[in-house]
């Protein structure tokens, strides 16, 4: 029978030799040879399974040996659907030795019967070992267990019924057989997931990079992505959980005592004591395994008051136990029990009494912040009810609430509690629509109208002051329902002088209705003093810029004297500052555009806006009005101020100058600023706060490439591995500035130049080159993961985006066009002409996520998907050098960086034939990288990884 098939040949043999109670023995030797030679297949384990009566010793025994042929001769070199045969055959075979087990292991408890089935369990058991012991096996089970998920319920009924048989045995080497078998076959499903935490270093300091940035830049942030981020970062870097609680309050205490004095110390607080406690509460919810996350954070706060200096440094700038106090607000949010939290308390206390400079520099006149803005936090909730209330029944009452918050520095603890309990937004949401009540004018008297300047006036100024302190986009709202868009929005869009934002003095919205503009400047010119009654203010701040140009031309010509320019100043900011904000919003536009000598008159009537009017005839609260005028108008001019080197005393209010404004040396290049700042930064080991916004102003001003091209030949010019990695960890920090655009910039552009340019392959050599594919796994992973979850900070959003080319004709999306990226491979590469070919055949890039249907639309997509492109003609041409070393390295670190199972990781860009490419390089010719690079949750990534595996 020539034409029959060779297996049914072996099952034919194998059938006829176990007939009787025990093996025929010539059929059996004759069925051994055939197989050795190679005449015949080896007996699918299939066909075991068909054999189930065990009491048959002798057959068992023969079965066994035919099972250590199999065993010896696991390699497959066939196609795709023969390698998942194996892994179905080893599966096959696995369930068959188990129940073997567990038959001997219920008849080693029979007293006659009980040597001899120890002996034939001790059989079973080594083929079992053998089997699991190969890591190329346990990968090809884990592999037919997500091809057929009926026989793994198999596996786990048989390994229930042999521990339970085991639960008797006396023998102890056996049982301990036993149990290491056991444990393998548990370990199969989760393979890819066990990874080892670095314990040996303490200081993270791109956790410490990522939190000073936040509290420094962005308050007002959703807690979420924040909480992802540094989730993303602990699992990057595998980093302890107490030694990464720890590291965020480091950060909280070096934030607070490094902070500006005024506002940014009240935010830096807020964050500290509000913001903090929330993120940890979220952190909290994610899986720890076996571990107790309150414990973490009780063993983080051990660690923290060893580092006494930086607790007495931060108390002394506190005026108060910051420790206690923050101990107590986790113990509240449920992140500590209360009796560590005593425990902890009574420590800190002791150590504070060694430190007698505390007590006596402690003042009892002056309120601590940290006390202040946890009083703050349920004041924000109490005025949010307030402002609910209909304007309309009581205005004099509101009035009375909006003057308190104005008093000392009410207001700005209010609004750094609201920023850092996400309750801002709905702040600015209840001013907006006061400003816009104050529209309605109905038969009114002097004291209603009075009453309603003020609430304009007020609502105005805090918006403004909000909006210059934590961010225009705060105060927009998402539509307006009646699609009206409020006053207040307007002007701010249009008229407001920002950082980067130009204005146009001759835009549309400053030349108002000239018959309102003229009857305003009748008012102004010739009034003693501002009428209130029936007076529409926001008409009256739309109007002001067009009535300044006017008076300005008047003064100019001569028709005005310094006297009438003086009256009419003192009557704009008189009553309501606002329109003086309005009206130094236009001229701070307007100077930009006059000549040196055209600009006197126009600063000088600036600085008479900006002196405060201190007269008896001045509606209420007009000190504490002044207040947040003059922090308003010192933001908006500084800049004009610093172009036409004119100063302007502005009144000193109590409130902080601008903070981290004009950091940059001048007459320094900016190259030199950057590549001094991240020497300095480097050296030191961590970022702080003022370096951050030195590295941001450098971002706006350089651009996205110019900032991460230097940056990257920065890093590239290191040559100490320990710095290398220390600059990885910072500049992962520093790129989380604008994340996403640092990205794309850094895998879609600066990568394939270096990998595409042999002149510059030198520059990858190990340290820097291993150093830089850390960076650019990290990146890759960090955007993708936040990418799809839609996260982008206000501030990343305001940013500008320039991307430095369109990332479409960049990566055409259709293959039969070859790209930019491709045409850059085949001038220096001559195999990469098979991909930059314009029939470029679907195989040698499909991936994963096209099977998955991923947007290739997608900038981060597109940008990746060619990444992978560029890593596979590079694994498969046939001349080698750093760059390919670069390849591995980067794979490799995509590899120690993945989390168990993560479908939707950036791997599932890579071409599926690169897999077979990566097996050849030693370093990852392991069947555990082959398990975690290709995408098992589909059939043909399931195939790939047989092949690969079944190879090697």
């Amino acid at each position: 029978g020539t034409s029959w098939p060779r297996s049914f040949l072996t099952e034919a043999l194998l059938e006829q030799a176990m007939i009787g109670p025990s093996p025929n023995p010539l059929i059996l030797s004759y069925l051994k040879y055939a197989i050795s030679s190679q005449v015949i297949a080896l007996p699918a384990p299939q066909t075991l399974l068909a054999f189930d009566d065990f009491s048959r010793d002798l057959c068992v025994q023969s079965l066994l040996e035919i099972m250590d042929m199999f065993c010896d001769r696991l390699s497959c070199h066939g196609k795709a659907e023969e390698c998942i045969g194996l892994c179905r055959a080893l599966m096959s075979a696995l369930i068959w030795l188990l129940h073997c087990a567990a038959f001997y292991a219920e008849k080693v408890k029979e007293a006659l019967e009980q040597a001899a089935a120890e002996s034939q369990l001790k059989m079973c058991l080594e083929r079992l070992e053998k089997m699991l012991g190969s890591t190329k096996n346990r990968a090809l089970i884990h592999i037919a267990k997500l091809e057929e998920t009926s026989s793994w319920s198999s596996v786990e009924q048989s390994l229930v019924k042999l521990g339970e048989s085991l639960s008797s045995l006396s023998n102890s080497p056996l049982r301990s057989q036993a149990d290491d078998c056991i444990s393998l076959i548990k370990s199969i499903p989760t393979m890819l997931s066990v990874h080892s935490e670095q314990l040996n270093k303490t200081g993270f300091p791109t956790v410490h990079a990522v939190v000073l940035l936040e509290g420094t830049m962005n308050l007002t942030g959703e807690t979420q992505p924040l909480v992802e981020q540094l989730m993303m970062v602990k699992r990057m870097q595998r980093i302890p959980s107490p030694l990464f609680v720890l590291e965020i309050w480091k950060a909280c205490f070096v934030g607070l005592i490094e902070s500006p004095e005024g506002t940014e110390e009240l935010k830096w607080t807020a964050f500290t004591f509000l913001k903090i406690p929330q993120v940890l509460v979220k952190l909290k919810k994610y899986p720890q395994g076996d571990k107790d996350f309150t414990e973490d954070v009780n063993c983080a706060f051990e660690f923290l008051l060893k580092l006494t200096p930086l607790l007495d440094t931060a108390d002394q700038r506190c005026n108060c136990n910051c420790m206690s106090l923050l101990l107590q607000e986790c113990s509240k949010q449920g992140l500590l029990s209360e009796a560590n939290m005593t425990n902890l308390i009574d420590k800190r206390m002791a150590d504070r009494e060694h430190a007698p400079h505390l007590k006596s520099a402690e003042n009892a006149n002056i309120q601590p912040n940290p006390r202040l803005i946890l009083r703050a936090e349920p004041t924000v909730t109490n005025i949010l009810k307030t402002m609910d209330a209909d304007h309309s029944k009581s205005p004099e009452g509101l009035l009375g609430v909006l003057g308190h918050m104005l008093s000392g520095k009410s207001l700005d603890l209010l609004l750094a509690a609201a920023a850092a309990t996400g309750k801002l937004k709905s702040f600015a949401r209840k001013f907006i629509k006061l400003n816009e009540f104050t529209k309605h004018i109905s038969g009114e008297g002097s004291k209603g109208a009075s009453v309603r300047a003020l609430l304009f006036d007020i609502s105005f100024l805090m918006l403004c002051h909000v909006a210059q302190t934590y961010g225009s986009e705060v105060i927009l709202s998402e539509s307006s329902p009646a699609g009206e868009v409020p006053f207040f929005e307007t002007w701010m869009l249009t008229c407001m002088p920002e950082e980067g934002k130009i204005l146009n003095p001759d835009h549309p919205c400053f030349c108002p209705d000239s018959t309102k503009v003229e009857s305003l400047v009748a008012l102004l010119n010739n009034s003693s003093e501002m009428k209130l009654v029936q007076m529409k203010w926001h008409e009256a701040c739309l109007s002001i810029s067009a009535a300044i140009l006017e008076i300005l031309n008047a003064w100019e010509n001569g028709v005005l004297t310094f006297e009438s320019i003086q009256k009419i100043t003192d009557n704009i900011k008189g009553k309501v500052c606002s329109m003086a904000v309005c009206a130094v919003a236009w001229l701070v536009a307007h100077v930009r555009m006059l000549g040196l000598d055209e600009r006197e008159k126009s600063l000088q009537m600036i600085r008479q806006l900006a002196t405060p009017l201190y007269g008896e005839n001045t509606l209420q609260f007009y000190n504490e009005r002044v207040v947040i005028m003059s922090s308003i108008l010192e933001h908006m001019c500084a800049d004009v101020l610093q172009q036409t080197a004119t100063q302007i005393k502005f009144p000193s209010t109590g409130m902080d100058t601008i903070p981290y404004w004009n950091l940059l040396p001048p007459k320094k290049p900016i190259k030199e600023v950057l590549t001094s700042m991240f020497t300095k930064v480097l050296e030191k080991g961590w970022v702080d706060s003022r370096s951050i916004h030195i590295f941001d102003t450098l971002l706006h001003m350089g651009g996205v490439y110019w900032f991460c091209n230097n940056l990257v030949k920065e890093l590239l010019k290191e040559t100490r591995k320990e710095h290398t990695l220390r600059a990885v960890e910072l500049l992962y920090a520093i790129f989380c500035l604008d994340m996403q655009q640092l990205t794309l910039t850094l895998l879609g552009h600066i990568l394939p130049n270096l990998l595409t340019d042999s002149s510059k392959w030198h520059t990858l050599m190990d340290p820097p080159g291993k150093a830089l594919a850390k960076l650019s796994v990290w990146c890759a992973l960090s955007s993708y993961s936040s990418h799809n979850k839609g996260q982008a900070s206000s501030r990343q959003k305001k940013r500008h985006r320039e991307d430095i080319e369109d990332y479409i004709s960049l990566f055409p999306l259709d293959d039969t066009q070859p790209s930019k990226l491709m045409r850059l491979l085949s001038s220096n590469e001559e195999d990469s002409n098979i991909l930059s070919s314009p029939n470029r055949s679907m195989s040698t890039s499909l991936s994963a996520s096209q099977l998955h249907t991923v947007s290739m639309r997608d900038p981060l997509n597109r940008v990746l998907a060619n990444l992978f492109l560029l890593i596979s003609s590079i694994l498969g041409a046939k001349t080698a050098g750093t760059h390919t070393q670069f390849v591995q390295w980067f794979m490799e670190e995509c590899v120690d960086c993945l989390e168990q199972g993560s479908r939707g990781s950036i791997l599932q860009f890579m071409p599926f034939t690169m897999v077979s490419e990566l097996v050849k390089v030693s370093t990852m010719s392991s069947p555990k990288i082959v398990l975690a690079i290709t995408d098992l949750s589909l059939p043909l990534g399931r195939r790939v990884a047989a092949k690969a595996i079944a190879a090697l």
